[in-house]
């Protein structure tokens, strides 16, 4: 599968220090964990089911409803900027941090990310996209769960959770589990329009 028309190509998890501190934060605060579903239920002021209900609901959903519930219900999370919550330009928030928070793009992927795991999702079925949104002309990052042999976006821009052939403004930079990191190299149609490479 080429996602969002790119080639994938995977390698080992490393020199990404904002990804490696949720990994390492996040195992000694596993707030989206079964045993330790806590913390912030909500948003700040919100209102509306709270994640402990969110999560026993999903647990016996099939996993496309779990994919559209984990994204509707971090969606609900305000938007803020990493310079306003923490003072610099570029900052990957934990589950916990966020859930406290708030946060950007990236945040929310992380969330679901871990969210996901925590409902019975593989790492090999998830990625944290980091892209940019041609149309916009910025970065952006997403959650994209491989189900089914497609690849689903869970967008903070949306509710809805389509399939990454839908986006054709996202350009993948790199992504990334918790195993691997993939770099994404753009598709260019050949003379015969085949292209040639491995996911």
């Amino acid at each position: 599968m080429r996602l969002f028309n790119t080639v994938a190509f995977r390698g080992p998890l490393k020199a990404l220090p904002k990804w490696e501190r949720v990994l390492r934060e996040n195992r000694r605060n596993p707030v989206l964990q079964k045993q330790t579903v806590s913390g912030p239920d909500a948003p700040a002021g919100g209102r509306g089911e709270g994640w402990k209900s969110v999560a026993a609901r999903a647990a016996g959903a099939p996993p496309m409803e779990k994919l559209r519930m984990v994204n509707a219900f971090f969606n609900r999370w305000p938007y803020r900027l990493d310079v306003e919550i923490y003072g610099v330009s570029d900052f990957w928030a934990t589950p916990a941090e966020f859930m406290r928070h708030s946060g950007d793009c990236e945040d929310y992927a992380i969330s679901k990310y871990f969210a996901l795991r925590m409902l019975g999702f593989p790492a090999d079925a998830l990625r944290i996209v980091v892209l940019l949104d041609s149309i916009r002309g910025i970065g952006h990052a997403v959650l994209v769960v491989f189900l089914d042999a497609k690849a689903y976006v869970l967008d903070n821009l949306s509710d809805l959770v389509l399939t990454h052939d839908r986006y054709s403004h996202y350009r993948p930079q790199y992504s990334v589990n918790e195993e691997y990191r993939w770099a994404h190299i753009p598709v260019r149609p050949a003379a015969t329009g085949k292209a040639e490479g491995k996911q």
